[in-house]
């Protein structure tokens, strides 16, 4: 019998902040995809299982069309029609409009361009912490060092002002936060085009060392660039943004790791990594099948929505060793949270170089850090939120 996951499960089990909600858990046990009743009547899928959800998103049958993405798991918003996504937002998109938009970036984000800026990032680092100290013995981490960290970064290779830098922050936790009614994301959206139209018109004029203004050397539109350079701020940002802040909170909690982490930075690369797998912050995405598709003995039939919960998979058994736990020594890699196909995460190497540098720093600046509150209290981002996080997290340590 086909198990069904009734509902899109709206927290996480009480104590266990690390972890996907026991009813996503719970569907894995039953088999690596369930169905999944969408509010509005649509019946869809939700695939848990590792191997699965890593073929369907390499799978051309699959679409990430926005125009197609009609159900939401959460809200039945009835007969709507959705419009395709704007030119330059290409995460919607499937090929050749995607590659379109991608080809030109690939270049951009390489290895070795990425470690090229390691430098960079271990000045922006050691600035932030510089500061952290000197307000302390405590802190805010997430305002700290956080955010503000992968926003300097992301900001600089794009060529936006560093005074601005906190206007994208505040937006784009607006419309990937979870929390704002569908007027404030709309209002937060706007306000980031228009942003974006005269930053894309003053590159054209009077271009910088910057991608962005590299892109305006092509046939690319200044809707397109917009839309790129939305896609690539979000990205660029918040992801990042909660990787630091839970990732720091996870090592606190699992004091056994962190010791060894303390004890060997060798460890580091792997760390990372580990903690990518465990936390997996953009927890699913979406798909609808162009075809009909069979998988796992099941019939997905054309136009039906699949939800790819990817923090389920990384968590999955049959993949991983002992997966619930954070494990830095662990040697079963392969992870799915960058995603996978032709929408790995474009920017992947400079959230690792980032990851790579400044948590390291932290911990090495701060041996006693510790956290100001019960772990309990920590507030999280809600599970409508896109990117899974924290939205503050004190912490303390002996000045």
């Amino acid at each position: 019998m086909t198990h069904t996951l009734p509902s899109m499960p709206t927290s996480r089990q009480p104590g266990c902040p690390f972890d996907p909600p026991k009813e996503l858990i719970e569907a894995r046990e039953h088999g690596p995809i369930s169905r999944f009743p969408f509010p509005d009547g649509h019946q869809g899928w939700i695939v848990t299982g590792y191997d699965l959800a890593r073929s369907i998103l390499a799978d051309p049958r699959f679409s990430s069309r926005r125009e197609l993405m009609k159900h939401h798991p959460t809200v039945d918003y009835g007969d709507i029609e959705v419009p395709p996504a704007p030119p330059g937002e290409f995460l919607l998109m499937d090929e050749p409009q995607h590659g379109r938009y991608r080809k030109p970036l690939v270049g951009k984000f390489t290895v070795r361009r990425m470690r090229l800026l390691t430098e960079r990032v271990e000045q922006i680092t050691a600035e932030h912490l510089d500061a952290m100290e000197k307000a302390g013995p405590t802190a805010d981490l997430v305002t700290a060092f956080a955010k503000p960290i992968p926003a300097v970064v992301i900001c600089e290779l794009l060529g936006v002002p560093y005074e601005d830098r906190g206007f994208f922050q505040e937006n784009i936790d607006t419309f990937l936060g979870g929390e704002a009614s569908d007027e404030e994301v709309g209002a937060a959206y706007v306000a980031t085009q228009q942003y974006l139209a005269g930053l894309v018109a003053a590159k054209r004029a009077d271009p910088t060392d910057d991608v962005l203004s590299d892109l305006t050397d092509s046939d690319l539109t200044d809707e397109e660039l917009q839309g790129m350079a939305l896609i690539l701020l979000s990205a660029g940002f918040d992801t990042t943004a909660n990787m630091l802040a839970l990732g720091t909170f996870a090592l606190l909690r699992n004091p056994d790791q962190l010791a060894a982490l303390r004890t060997d930075p060798s460890l580091t690369d792997q760390a990372v990594e580990e903690l990518l797998r465990y936390l997996t912050v953009a927890k699913q995405f979406f798909r609808v099948a162009l075809e009909d598709v069979e998988l796992a003995g099941h019939t997905i039939t054309a136009g039906t929505t699949v939800i790819i919960s990817l923090n389920t998979a990384n968590r999955d058994p049959d993949r991983f060793t002992d997966p619930h736990a954070l494990d830095i020594h662990r040697q079963d890699g392969g992870h799915l949270a960058f995603s996978h196909g032709i929408h790995q995460c474009l920017g992947q190497q400079l959230a690792r170089v980032e990851l790579r540098v400044a948590l390291p720093a932290l911990l090495d600046r701060f041996p006693t850090l510790r956290l100001a509150v019960p772990a309990d209290q920590i507030p999280l981002r809600p599970e409508a939120a896109d990117i899974y996080g924290v939205k503050s997290l004190p912490v303390a340590w002996d000045a």
